[in-house]
């Protein structure tokens, strides 16, 4: 999906042993008699002000953190890495506008975001065709990078700049499906969208699944994101006798859909993707959201041994806002793109090209390590190998983690 500005990072001088040359006409070099120093750029885009800033400050938080982390331990000699961050405001006619302004900056050597895949549509051109790399945390539909007809087996990678941390809805619906049908034990949902890129193509995932382990299909509805009455959509799924309601899309409109349908007797759950994982879910819903179900990418950060210093980290880093359902894997994007830039600086005697991204880009797909969220590392299609989701449930009034796994189909 989906994208989490407090904090910009300045600029930290960091004398390095070898001589690098300037990343593109704007790069800034702070020359000494121990050598000089580039400094280069990672972006960051993501919704930071509106409905889903909850997500979007949390990943450019985490960024944030990256780049401060590795120029304190000067992990690439001699660069310093600053950060810029963009508002796409899930807008993707903003999102594009970003884009551009971030391909325009030479000094960028690569992208963390967006949030939702349906702004990663409008940007992901704009990015290949400058061979600026864009690594998103978090979004999951699968066409990303797989093409539109990765569902009959045709799998073609649209872009060659595009990767994600994040596993797919390939995956994530289908996890949903079983754990719906064969552990909770429903047989009947409704389904309901946001008509949105990410939306519509969870619900067609856990659809596929769901049905193909004898589930029935009771009903189906689109909502409009940010509406705030959902009045017939609640009077369909209670006409409809569904044991349960899946949901595709974010928290802003999930919050209400589940409150509103409680309210009118319906005790159902509602089960959703990680677009829906967030406590202001429970927020919204207003006491309403117990015993609803949310899926999410990866294993719990606070579970993993490899999380813990950058849980600590952040903690002390003074953000004001969570690091949230992305960080972990916003920080591992980030450190992909400076993995990136320590390899072509290592293949060129120390030294940036005048022009890096073309070689980052190449870089990218021979990029592994351990990460905040475990082996970060890249198939052919610029896809996560970390293929691990979780089910979270609200017990209590907070997200619980209820199972984690892998989805064996």
């Amino acid at each position: 999906m989906r994208n989490r500005s407090l904090l910009i990072a300045t600029t930290l001088a960091v004398t390095g042993a070898l001589s690098l040359t300037a990343c593109g006409s704007r790069a800034s070099s702070n020359n000494s008699n121990a050598g000089a120093t580039t400094t280069v750029t990672i972006g960051v885009d993501a919704p930071l002000t509106g409905s889903l800033s909850a997500l979007g400050l949390g990943i450019k938080n985490s960024v944030d953190l990256a780049i401060k982390t590795a120029n304190s331990t000067k992990e690439v000699p001699g660069v310093t890495f600053k950060i810029e961050a963009t508002d796409d405001k899930k807008s993707p006619q903003q999102g594009q506008q970003n884009a551009t302004a971030l391909v325009a900056d030479s000094n960028v050597v690569g992208v963390v975001g967006p949030l939702n895949s349906g702004v990663a549509v409008s940007m992901q051109k704009i990015f290949d065709d400058a061979n600026l790399v864009e690594v998103s945390p978090a979004n999951t539909n699968p066409t990303l990078t797989q093409g539109p007809n990765w569902q009959t087996g045709t799998k073609v990678r649209p872009f060659k700049s595009y990767f994600r941390t994040a596993t797919t809805d390939a995956i994530q619906g289908p996890f949903a499906a079983q754990y719906a049908f064969t552990t909770l034990g429903k047989k009947k949902v409704f389904l309901v969208d946001n008509k949105l890129t990410y939306g519509v193509g969870l619900v067609s995932t856990f659809k596929d699944e769901f049905t193909k382990l004898g589930g029935t299909v009771v009903g189906q509805d689109h909502v409009t994101s940010g509406a705030n009455d959902f009045s017939s959509t609640v009077t369909a799924i209670k006409n409809s006798g569904a044991d349960f309601v899946y949901f595709g899309g974010e928290y802003p409109d999930s919050g209400p859909l589940t409150k509103q349908l409680k309210a009118a007797g319906d005790k159902i759950p509602l089960i959703g993707g990680d677009g829906m994982y967030d406590p202001t879910y429970i927020k919204l819903a207003q006491g309403a959201a117990e015993g609803d179900y949310a899926t999410s990418v990866g294993a719990p950060v606070e579970t993993l041994d490899s999380a813990k210093k950058f849980i600590s980290d952040y903690a002390s880093g003074g953000y004001t806002d969570p690091y949230a359902a992305y960080g972990g894997y916003s920080y591992d994007s980030a450190w992909a793109i400076i993995e990136a830039v320590k390899s072509v600086a290592a293949a060129n005697n120390g030294k940036l090209p005048a022009n890096p991204r073309q070689a980052i880009e190449a870089a990218m797909s021979k990029v592994s390590f351990n990460g905040v969220t475990g082996t970060v590392s890249f198939d052919q299609y610029g896809d996560a190998t970390n293929k691990q989701l979780t089910v979270y449930g609200v017990k209590g009034g907070v997200w619980a983690t209820v199972k984690t796994g892998t989805f064996s189909g």
